[in-house]
C-alpha cells in the first residue's frame, strides 16, 4: 500500500490511546502487525516530565514508540478550529520529526463529527507547508474531492463515531468512495468495533482501517490486535478475489442436466 511516498505491507493503522498500561501496548502492537502508529500531541506531552525527545516530556513513551519500529502518525485528535489544528501540526511535526498528520477538526461534540469545512482549510493551509496529509472525514464525495484539490493524497472517512465501536453505519456511502476516487487510498477511521466490521470495510474495498478503542478496550488487547489483523487480511482477499454477486433467488449448485428420471 502506498501512503504518499512510503510503502507499507500491514493495511492496520493502530491508535496508542487508552491502554491500560504501556506494557500492554506494546503486546497489541507487536500483535498486530501493525506498520503505522497513531498519537497524539496531548499524549506525548503528558506522558511524563522526564524530559522527552530533545527535552521534552514524555521520554519514555515516546521512546517505547520508537521501538516498536513503527512509523508514527501524529493527529490533531481534540482540536475544534482550523488555528488549533494548523497549531498542533506544526508543533508535532517538531517533537516527532515528521511531516505527517492526521488531521482532525472536531465540529460536533457529541457525535465528533469532523467540521468538514475547517477540515478542507487546514488541509491547504498544511500541504502547502509541506505536510503530508491523512484528513479524517466523512463519506461525502465532494468533501473528498475538495481535500484532493487542496493537496491530499489520501482520506480517511469514518465508520461510525469515534469511539462507537457501532461498525459501517453507511456501507453505500463507503462503496460510492471506492468508486468515486478509485486510485486514492481509502482508510477507514473510526467506529470499527469488532473483526467483522474491520473484515467488511475491506471487502469494500478500502485500502486500510484505522482503529483504536476497540483494541485498547478489548478484555485482552493484543488478542484483539491480532483478530482485526487478520480480519483485514481477509477482507482484503475476499475484495481482490470479486466475489460473486448476491442474488434474490435460488440457484442450485448441483447442475440439474443429466440427473436421472425417475419413472
Amino acid at each position: 500500500m502506498q501512503l504518499y511516498d512510503t510503502t507499507v505491507q500491514s493495511r492496520l493503522l493502530l491508535g496508542t490511546a487508552l491502554y491500560p498500561s504501556p506494557q500492554v501496548l506494546n503486546e497489541a502492537i507487536a500483535a498486530s502487525d501493525t506498520e503505522i502508529i497513531t498519537v497524539s500531541l496531548r499524549r506525548e506531552v503528558a506522558s511524563g516530565a522526564d524530559g522527552g525527545p530533545d527535552g521534552r516530556s514524555g521520554a519514555g513513551f515516546w521512546d517505547s514508540l520508537r521501538a516498536t519500529g513503527a512509523h508514527i502518525l501524529p493527529n490533531t485528535a481534540g482540536c475544534h478550529s482550523v488555528q488549533e489544528a494548523v497549531t498542533t501540526a506544526q508543533m508535532a511535526r517538531e517533537v516527532f520529526d515528521t511531516s505527517w498528520i492526521k488531521l482532525e477538526v472536531i465540529g460536533h461534540a457529541d457525535t465528533l463529527q469532523p467540521d468538514v469545512f475547517g477540515l478542507v482549510e487546514a488541509a491547504g493551509i498544511l500541504s502547502r507547508d509541506g505536510f503530508q496529509v491523512f484528513p479524517y472525514t466523512t463519506e461525502d464525495l465532494v468533501v473528498g474531492e475538495r481535500l484532493l484539490e487542496a493537496g491530499c493524497e489520501v482520506l480517511m472517512p469514518w465508520g461510525a463515531p469515534i469511539g462507537s465501536g457501532q461498525g459501517l453505519r453507511n456501507p453505500d456511502g463507503l462503496r460510492a468512495m471506492r468508486a468515486h476516487f478509485p486510485d486514492t487510498p481509502l482508510i477507514v477511521d473510526a467506529g470499527i468495533g469488532r473483526p467483522s466490521d474491520a473484515a467488511q470495510a475491506m471487502e469494500l474495498g478500502m485500502d486500510a482501517v484505522l482503529l483504536n478503542t476497540a483494541v485498547a478496550k478489548a478484555g485482552d488487547p493484543a488478542l484483539m490486535a491480532a483478530a482485526m489483523a487478520q480480519a483485514i487480511a481477509a477482507g482484503r482477499a475476499g475484495f481482490v478475489a470479486d466475489p460473486m454477486e448476491r442474488r434474490n433467488m435460488a440457484v442450485p449448485s448441483t447442475p440439474v442436466l443429466g440427473l436421472a428420471e425417475l419413472a
